[in-house]
């Protein structure tokens, strides 16, 4: 995409409101969405609503920054910093990141079905999406799946957690969980689970196992997304829960 042309110059096919009705949101890259939020760019024959974007992201990327984790934590005023952001656009903006971040942080209320990788991270969302740190969580359930309550159960530094089985198994007998689905969160957004991750599963896995709470799953949280570790790998491969 042309970044000093005018949206309006530009075929429907490539215009990013128009993408977003026909592919939907996930199907735009980031300055798309952003320029939407902008509505339009510097003014004639300078940079396009797309364009703006682009530079509002390299601006905040400098210095080696995550663009979106910087643009998580970002003030009016430092918006207004960057040429072409007034009042009007970067209340805009900091509307937006607002929004995504209270329908991430959504807390389900007590008693929730959670039937399904997607049903418990958004369960987990509140307490470990967005994190600078590494934190440990459990999802706390009834017989029939309905969530007694969340726990955070340790807070590491700011790349690594430790979690003992005694202190995840202690708060499921405390609160009589029947089934309990562990997360973790990556501040990095990277949600591959790595061999740390695997084998403290497998460890987990084993004492689940041996005093009848069964770990349903174990998700690792990103920046946004998230990954079932159940779905992609055959770790629970031998036991009946």
């Amino acid at each position: 995409m042309v970044y000093n042309v005018r949206i309006t110059d530009l075929p429907p096919s490539e215009r990013p409101r128009e993408r977003l009705l026909e592919l939907g949101a996930k199907s735009l890259a980031t300055a798309e969405l952003i320029a939407i939020l902008l509505g339009t760019g510097q003014g004639k024959g300078e940079l396009s609503a797309v364009g703006l974007a682009q530079y509002l992201l390299n601006q905040l990327g400098q210095n080696k920054r995550e663009p979106l984790a910087a643009l998580r934590d970002i003030t009016a005023a430092e918006l207004m910093e960057i040429k072409g952001i007034g009042p009007a656009k970067a209340t805009t903006i900091l509307a937006g990141v607002e929004l995504g971040k209270r329908i991430f942080q959504f807390r389900p209320p007590c008693k929730a079905v959670i039937d399904s990788p997607s049903a418990a991270a958004a369960a987990f969302s509140y307490d470990l999406m967005w994190q600078s740190q590494e934190r440990f969580a459990v999802l706390l359930l009834d017989t029939k799946n309905a969530l007694i309550g969340t726990h955070v159960i340790t807070v590491g530094i700011a790349t690594e957690t430790l979690i003992h089985p005694r202190e995840l198994f202690r708060e499921a007998i405390r609160q009589s969980a029947t089934s309990v689905i562990i997360a973790h969160n990556h501040p990095s957004g990277n949600i591959e689970p790595s061999l740390e991750d695997l084998n403290l599963t497998v460890k987990l896995l084993e004492c689940a196992s041996l005093l009848g709470i069964p770990i349903l799953d174990h998700l690792i949280i990103g920046n946004g997304e998230y990954r079932s570790i159940r779905q992609t790998s055959n770790l629970w491969d031998g036991y009946d829960f």
